[in-house]
């Protein structure tokens, strides 16, 4: 980001420095208390504070009646103390007198109209909902942009499509179909296979409420319209704030994960990586287990994700100081997790949020400072990562990492595995979905320290990754496929696993042999699966109890067509099928994993793979819970950092080129032994002459 004259406080340009803060909230507090926590703020190394995203009624109490007074009034004294503030736009929940002015704002879902109260209920597409939207970004806009402290915007809040359905949408989806198919009714009625069930339609006008289908097809293109809604939405918010806001501010937004109580997957509501186009530096919030929850790989996942959306560092504008209170931290755990995000690549880390509310639905998810704003443990522990911070923005910021390994993800995948779960079997209300598997790759590799990128179907340059990953890739279109086979025949390496490729684009089965078009890198063919019982895997040299050889899950019935067999089912009627192959393809390799392992079973078929694709290195001989990151400063040096998630203190050999550990100063040499504390961390820098 360009450098500005009004942008350099005391000498320093704050957009070069670790931004370390918390969301603020000056609305919200019982009394009057803004210049004692700027002095807490200050002595915690808090150097950012976020405002404005959640208090529209308050900005505009009543229609086109402005009060900007608390916005402005934060932004005086954080300006006076030296803290950068980021600008949310209000617009994630609606004022009442909106509402009742404009019913038709809320939001029809699949469940109907919904009724007033919660944020995110608002129809997005809503022509009266945009225009006050607008409204009241402009008005903010022309209040902050020109203000030194403000050093950029978040547009909107965990924006996701809110499963608008109503009549409006609903007409803008058939015009979407009809573009698509260039207004060919009757090729649409076959690709989507509504013969079946009557559901077939013979007019444009006929076009049923896509709510009330059972056609997985048409479906999911429901959902993925719904998506591209709320990427159309974003960049139409981007555009407003583009035409105020300064060169030198950016424009972010915080992305969130499929939620399971904590982050968890891909959002299966937005494309982060389209709505990334309308940002200049992509954002996210990540909440995820302490105590003796805390393995580091929510953190990991979703920054790797976020870092992928625009192939460059980003900024964490939430994550949890206290949080829910099963997630209160550990001694030592809140700065692992502050030093875990810089590790993955963020340029920040923001809590959720200052103080503990003393009213309505978050009362009870606690932010730095609890309902007493008393210094508490966490808060003083966070005095320590906020001069850490300060005193290493340096060495630490900027981080970039050039991963060799990526996993292919995709929303259209997610949807259809939604409407057609992988099931269990045997009765059993159990299985898995899209995130399952992702999950279950991404986490096996994390625990052996193999760090991943995350691209999308759409990705076509594939050249940069020495092994590619599809967890599930149960939809996608032949160009895909076609790109994939020509990545192996280049020497790149592919590993597969169940579902993937057993539809196109559009959620149309394929006719032929599974898996399709991959079939021809990956030497492969079934046309049966089922769900195993009993059924284990044998065949291969890998060091397992029996208990870890199970087929957990789903199996697929694979015959050989050229691929090597690694391990086949145990079992003695399917032991003449393959379970996991290997195929030479070109001048590379293909890898089809037909069934769902434990994840014992996944490590040792990855450590196999890794080790025969040329990615096998000292790292690998170190795994969980000892985490190792690595990547390389804005001074070209080597950073590499030591996580410990766990209760005991780790020992572990350290094997790249002699260094600096940053916070004891000691030097350190290749081979040398390195001890890190529980719930701890080292961070070590190469450097030239030691």
């Amino acid at each position: 980001m360009p450098m500005d004259s009004d942008y350099i406080w005391n000498g320093e340009n704050v957009l070069e420095r670790l931004l370390y803060g918390v969301a603020y909230y000056d609305e919200y507090m019982p009394y009057e208390r803004l210049d004692e926590d700027i002095k807490m703020m200050k002595a915690a190394g808090i150097n950012v504070v976020r405002i404005a995203e959640s208090t529209w009624s308050t900005h505009e109490p009543q229609d086109g009646v402005f009060d900007f007074s608390s916005v402005n009034k934060v932004m005086d004294a954080m300006e006076k103390a030296g803290i950068s503030v980021i600008i949310g736009t209000p617009t994630y929940a609606v004022p009442a007198w909106l509402v009742k002015a404009y019913p038709e704002i809320m939001v029809t879902d699949r469940s109907g109209k919904r009724l007033y109260g919660a944020r995110q209920i608002m129809d997005i597409t809503s022509a009266a909902y945009r225009h006050y939207a607008e409204r009241i970004i402009r008005r903010l806009m022309e209040q902050t942009s020109r203000r030194k402290c403000v050093i950029g915007y978040q547009l909107d809040n965990e924006t996701k499509h809110y499963g608008t359905a109503g009549e409006n949408v609903q007409y803008a989806f058939v015009k979407y179909i009809r573009a698509k198919f260039g207004d060919d009714i009757s090729a649409f009625n076959h690709e989507f296979g509504l013969d079946y069930w009557s559901n077939r339609i013979h007019s444009w006008e006929d076009f049923p409420d896509v709510r009330g289908t059972i056609n997985g097809s048409l479906g999911c293109e429901f959902e993925k319209f719904q998506r591209s809604l709320a990427e159309e939405f974003l960049a139409w918010q981007a555009a407003i704030v583009n035409e105020y806001k300064r060169e030198d501010q950016f424009v972010t937004h915080n992305f969130d994960f499929e939620w399971r109580n904590q982050s968890f997957g891909v959002q299966p509501d937005l494309n982060h990586f389209k709505a990334a186009k309308a940002l200049t530096i992509s954002g996210c919030d990540i909440y995820h287990p302490t105590q003796d929850s805390l393995t580091g790989k929510e953190i990991a996942f979703c920054g790797d994700f976020t870092r992928s959306t625009r192939k460059g560092n980003y900024y964490v504008l939430e994550t949890q100081a206290q949080g829910f209170p099963g997630w209160l931290p550990y001694e030592g755990q809140l700065r692992l997790q502050a030093f875990s995000h810089l590790a993955s690549g963020a340029d920040s880390v923001l809590y959720w949020h200052w103080h503990s509310i003393h009213n309505s639905f978050e009362t009870y998810w606690k932010g730095l400072l609890s309902h007493d704003f008393k210094e508490n443990s966490t808060y003083l522990e966070a005095k320590t990562i906020g001069r850490e911070f300060s005193e290493l923005s340096d060495r630490l910021i900027h981080l970039q990492k050039k991963n060799t390994v990526a996993l292919m993800v995709s929303n259209e995948a997610l949807s259809a595995l939604n409407w057609f779960k992988i099931e269990s079997g045997g009765g059993k209300n159990t299985g898995c979905d899209y995130n399952d598997v992702v999950r279950w790759l991404y986490d096996a590799l994390y625990e052996m320290n193999v760090e991943c990128d995350f691209i999308t179907t759409e990705e076509e340059e594939l050249s940069g990754y020495k092994m590619i990953l599809l967890p599930a890739l149960y939809a996608a279109g032949n160009k895909v496929l076609d790109r994939l086979n020509r990545y192996v025949e280049a020497g790149g390496s592919l590993v597969a696993t169940f579902k993937t490729a057993f539809a196109n684009e559009h959620v149309k089965v394929r006719s032929e042999e599974q898996p399709g078009i991959l079939t021809k890198c990956m030497g492969v063919t079934y046309n049966q699966f089922t769900y195993p019982a009993g059924v284990k895997l044998t065949g291969d040299d890998f060091n397992l109890p029996e208990e870890e050889r199970h087929a957990e899950l789903f199996m697929e019935l694979l015959k050989t067509r050229g691929a090597k067999v690694i391990s086949s089912y145990d079992h003695y009627n399917w032991g003449r099928y393959a379970a996991v192959t290997v195929n030479d393809y070109g001048k590379g390799k293909a890898v089809y994993i037909g069934c769902k392992t434990g994840t014992s079973y996944l490590k040792e078929l990855f450590a196999m793979l890794l080790k025969e694709f040329g990615l096998w290195s000292a790292d690998q001989e170190v795994s969980f819970p000892v985490i190792i990151r690595k990547g390389v400063n804005q001074e070209g040096k080597k950073v590499v950092y030591y996580l410990n998630y766990s209760k005991e203190e780790q020992r572990t050999v350290y094997n790249h080129h002699d260094g600096l550990e940053l916070f004891t100063k000691a030097l350190v040499k290749n081979g040398d032994l390195i001890t890190i504390k529980p719930w701890n961390l080292c961070i070590i820098t190469e450097e030239d002459g030691i």
